[in-house]
């Protein structure tokens, strides 16, 4: 499958409808995710695993239909095969991106391993090809990144209002970033020696 046509984005799901079919530990794993980013999430299954019912989402206890994807901003195709291609095909009629869980071919959106700390988010993602080498090479990234990095965001924030209000351009922001980064770093004891 080629990846040509696809770029990295972060959605913003706050108050928007996010339709999840499927009513399994394949549906309940993505819920937290959709959840904590403010989706207003319906689920769409004729059988809903009990962890799904306590969730604070709108329990819809049938078949998929087409016509549940109008209004949606994003689906999540969590069922058997044929009902996830049957989410895709009434996702691309409708213009709605599609996540089809451990389906590619039925997909138009990709999840990733996500990694979160200190304000800044990393998806990787393997386009739905290797799911769990995504979620190794997130573990990997979470144990390089520096534990101090809600200081680099402070610092980045600073610098950004300074350059904004100096008019520097965009091109030369990095590296001037990188230098007041490593100023962190640098030891005044040994600099007074």
């Amino acid at each position: 499958m080629s990846t040509h046509g696809r770029t990295p984005l972060f959605l913003e799901l706050t108050n928007r409808v996010v339709v999840v079919v499927g009513g399994g530990a394949v549906a309940a794993s993505k819920l937290d995710a959709l959840l904590r980013a403010g989706a207003r999430v319906q689920v769409i299954a004729p059988e809903i695993q009990p962890r799904i019912a306590g969730l604070d989402v709108t329990l819809v206890r049938r078949g998929f239909v087409p016509e549940d994807l109008d209004g949606a901003w994003l689906a999540v195709a969590a069922g058997p095969p044929d009902v996830n291609r049957d989410v895709a095909r009434a996702a691309e009629q409708r213009r709605v991106w599609v996540n089809a869980v451990d389906d590619p071919n039925a997909a138009s959106a990709f999840a990733g391993g996500v990694l979160r700390r200190a304000g800044v988010t990393i998806a990787i993602s393997t386009s739905g090809q290797a799911p769990a080498l995504a979620g190794l090479l997130r573990e990997a990234l979470e144990a390089v990144i520096p534990e101090e990095l809600e200081t680099w965001i402070d610092e980045a924030r600073t610098q950004r209002r300074r350059w904004k209000a100096e008019g520097v351009p965009f091109e030369k922001r990095r590296p001037l970033l990188l230098q007041a980064l490593n100023r962190l770093y640098d030891d005044p004891v040994e600099e007074a020696s």
